[in-house]
């Protein structure tokens, strides 16, 4: 049961790309940026990589809105999960397992037995919601695709 009344999960249309790059813009604001060094900050800002990111699979995402505004998005390949994104005004209410719960239903409906995702070591916060859903991790290596000097790790789910 959410703790957020009035939130509906969709599917995203073209419509909601800006917002979707807000999120992605906030989420890293909040979460990566004290994190990652000043050279993958850089390349965050410079490369654009939310603009990037939504334009290459925003289609495929799907969303949480309440009262008309979308507050967060998750989106998979397969049975791995590329990322979930919860407005950091919106965190803790609800809104991740909600899409979580949408995602995994929708792997577990293509015929996989299991769901992956991948998080990083410092955020504990992440860690405590998987861990929460049943994930485990089962491996960690070093963070390659923003080359900041974190480690990645990968954490699996079996679904029933």
């Amino acid at each position: 049961m959410s703790l957020l009344p009035g939130l509906s999960i969709r599917r995203a249309t073209l419509f909601d790309s800006a917002v979707l790059r807000e999120i992605l813009h906030d989420t890293y604001a909040s979460t990566w940026l004290p994190q990652v060094t000043a050279e993958a900050a850089r390349a965050f800002r410079d490369e654009d990589r939310p603009a990037r990111y939504v334009a290459e699979r925003g289609a495929l995402f799907w969303v949480a809105g309440r009262e008309g505004e979308v507050v967060g998005f998750v989106d998979w390949e397969a049975d791995f999960v590329n990322a979930l994104h919860v407005r950091s005004s919106h965190a803790r209410l609800g809104v991740g397992a909600r899409l979580m719960d949408q995602a995994e239903a929708e792997i577990a409906g293509l015929g996989f037995s299991e769901v992956r995702l991948e998080t990083d070591s410092f955020n504990t916060r992440s860690q405590a919601f998987y861990a929460s859903r049943g994930y485990r991790e089962v491996d960690r290596y070093p963070d390659k695709e923003w080359n900041s000097g974190l480690t990645t790790l990968l954490l699996v789910k079996a679904l029933r």
